[in-house]
């Protein structure tokens, strides 16, 4: 491992990491496609400028996947590297600080879209590929990088290409470093993921928008009646209203809610600096942690329907849609809630509405278990550069893949280097440089550490 890689190639490192986070690769926007196969391009010319001998554009019915492969390095373990290089549309524009694309360095802080999900992290795993090469430029180990680009949107390459190919997933581990530390200075792997249903409710109460004067009264309101149906579906306490869904979630064990007890959790500070807001709401009698890692949620993303435009206009609706969410915790498969939501909707649904449910895409939610010898390989890189050990933790987040990984036996360590403050998917996203030059010799040092993996 180059001991001074960092500080050596600092300023060339902060160059090419704004050449990536200024591309707009935007998967969830069709305009963005050409972005997107921009980005994929940028991260393959960084493989071959590293010297990987096989790198792959791999097309499907989507936005591609980039495969690559390091030299081979006969007698040592392959860690398989997942990571994506789309990212979240840029909504509300108005509330960045400075553009999404333009990457700006503020208080030793790097802001943009993508800066810690998941572009930042990414480039952090290329540059410790660099940082971890001998003489010759060859790694420690064998490594195979596969970064996707629908990671945000749900779509379906990388789904089909391990479908047909699931020899790809096989490695003695797979390393992804998608997530934050537990909090600044505590690093963190992640034992469980939520999964996810994403959903659209369409409600169609009249053939056409009518005059609020002549029909006010007596015509049904496709607003409001789909605002009444969402309520139906998620009461104010933060309970969800579909039949089986608690019964079925399979609960922390106790020395996992011990663990969490022990964890440096500061509610007053997580509303102020995290949340934002004035009040943390949901299940009460449930912990912080319990209803972010533990319970599934129910989310409202966005409402359309009606006049939203300047001025005034006096209609009543005849159509609305709402973009909506499940997060699912172990016990729970989206196939299950996919279908309890469907019904659910039917049935509360008034005689005057059309409604339809239209499931866009999910996945199921992952329990890892953290007890193979790579995770103490990462605990020991993670002591030995930062001087904290990894405290395992859950996540509220997703990320559909990890399903298919787990079918292939292979360990999936989840860990990152983000931090709880980023405003992942949201304005004015950052990564810390610090976090940045300490994750580049982690993970180098943990490609080393690799190498002395026991072998089945």
């Amino acid at each position: 491992m180059d001991q001074n890689f960092v500080s050596r190639e600092r300023d060339r490192l902060l160059k090419e990491l704004g050449d990536f986070l200024a591309i707009p690769s935007i998967s969830a926007l069709p305009d963005h496609a050409p972005d997107c196969r921009k980005a994929a391009g940028w991260v393959m010319d960084q493989c071959r400028q590293l010297g990987l001998p096989v790198v792959e554009l791999i097309e499907g019915n989507g936005h591609p996947v980039v495969w690559a492969e390091s030299p081979p390095v006969a007698g040592a373990p392959t860690l398989l590297i997942y990571g994506h290089y789309d990212v979240q549309p840029v909504d509300p524009i108005a509330e960045w600080i400075s553009p999404p694309f333009e990457p700006t360095i503020r208080d030793g802080r790097m802001y943009a879209r993508g800066a810690a999900d998941d572009k930042g992290q990414v480039y952090c795993l290329l540059k410790a590929y660099e940082a971890a090469r001998g003489a010759d430029g060859h790694p420690p180990i064998n490594i195979r990088f596969l970064i996707e680009g629908e990671e945000e949107c749900g779509g379906s390459v990388i789904t089909e290409l391990l479908e047909r190919e699931p020899d790809r997933a096989r490695a003695d581990a797979i390393l992804i470093c998608d997530m934050a530390y537990f909090d600044v200075g505590w690093p963190a792997v992640y034992t469980a993921l939520r999964g996810l249903c994403y959903a659209e409710i369409h409600v169609r109460t009249a053939e056409r928008d009518l005059h609020s004067g002549s029909y006010g009264g007596v015509a049904p309101n496709a607003m409001e009646t789909l605002a009444r149906l969402l309520c139906d579906l998620k009461s104010r306490s933060g309970k969800i209203n579909l039949p089986k869904l608690y019964k079925s979630v399979r609960r922390p064990t106790r020395q996992e809610l011990k663990a969490w007890r022990a964890l440096p959790f500061d509610e007053k500070r997580f509303l102020k600096e995290e949340v934002t807001g004035k009040a943390l709401t949901g299940i009460q009698k449930a912990s912080v942690l319990e209803r972010t890692w533990a319970l599934p949620t129910f989310e409202i993303h966005g409402i359309k329907g009606g006049f939203v435009g300047e001025g005034a206009k006096t209609v009543i609706p005849a159509a609305a849609m709402a973009k909506v969410s499940l997060r699912l915790v172990p016990g729970l498969s989206f196939e299950k809630v996919a279908k309890w939501l469907t019904k659910t909707v039917q049935k509360v649904a008034p005689k005057w509405a059309d409604v339809e449910v239209r499931i866009l895409h999910g996945g199921d939610p992952v329990q890892v278990d953290i007890d193979h010898p790579a995770f103490g390989l990462l605990n020991q890189a993670f002591t030995e550069v930062v001087g904290r050990g990894t405290v395992p933790v859950r996540s509220g987040g997703s990320i559909p893949v990890v399903t298919q990984f787990a079918k292939s036996g292979s360990p999936v360590i989840l860990t990152g280097i983000g931090l709880p403050d980023d405003g992942l998917h949201s304005p004015n996203e950052k990564l810390d440089l610090q976090q940045l030059w300490e994750g580049i010799d982690v993970f180098a040092r943990f490609y080393e550490k690799f190498a002395e993996l026991p072998r089945a």
